[in-house]
């Protein structure tokens, strides 16, 4: 039990570093709506303030110039986020997977010593894949999930697994049927990825789970 909890946390503080960039065809039937998953609207407004809430934290950060050039397309990097979420929650569910809120908390206290302390955490997370302070226990959770869907369905680091992985998730959003208005791009079902972009999460969540945590 010890050694399982060992590895879920090494598998989680990596996936920290990983920002997953998701997309989809859409259209403008829903007006409003950045996006509709699973019949579930994404809000403009919600997303707006994903946006707004990042780049008031890379304002205040003293790399703020850097931070923002490195995320000039943040509301389209926020909604695939908002999205990825989504399909996560969905592949958990069906397979039985839940989080709770204690190892939410003892995944982000142990990602933090690790990182040096939880304002190194949150500045690595800002810096990375334009995390806001207050999305931190959200990633946490994510991660978690993704770390106990690859275990549940046996994922390892080879190509197999990579392949099961990919095939589960492309499963899970056609089922979805994910609709996003299409000035954020094309979404890839087989793919899980936008464009020719290589989603960092497929990678991440294959490797060595003894591995040390690797940057995006």
């Amino acid at each position: 039990m010890h050694r399982r909890r060992r590895t879920a946390l090494s598998v989680s503080a990596a996936l920290l570093v990983a920002a997953p960039l998701l997309t989809a065809c859409g259209s403008d039937a829903h007006p409003g709506a950045a996006a509709v998953v699973g019949g579930d609207r994404i809000e403009t407004a919600a997303l707006q303030a994903q946006v707004r809430d990042v780049r008031s934290a890379q304002e205040a950060s003293p790399q703020a110039d850097q931070l923002i050039r490195a995320t000039g397309d943040l509301s389209r990097e926020k909604l695939n986020g908002m999205i990825f979420d989504r399909l996560v929650e969905k592949v958990a569910a069906d397979a039985g997977i839940t989080v709770s809120r204690k190892e939410v908390q003892q995944t982000r206290r142990d990602a933090a010593r690790q990182y040096g302390g939880d304002g190194q955490l949150a500045a690595m997370l800002l810096q990375q894949q334009g995390t806001a302070p207050g999305e931190i226990d959200g990633v946490v959770r994510r991660n978690i999930l993704m770390n106990k869907i690859a275990e549940k369905h046996g994922v390892t680091g080879s190509p197999e697994g990579q392949k099961k992985l990919t095939d589960l998730f492309g499963a899970a959003s056609e089922e979805l049927g994910i609709d996003v208005n299409p000035r954020y791009g094309t979404w890839d079902h087989e793919k899980i990825q936008l464009g020719r972009y290589q989603a960092p999460w497929l990678r991440q969540v294959t490797q060595d789970p003894g591995a040390a945590p690797t940057g995006a």
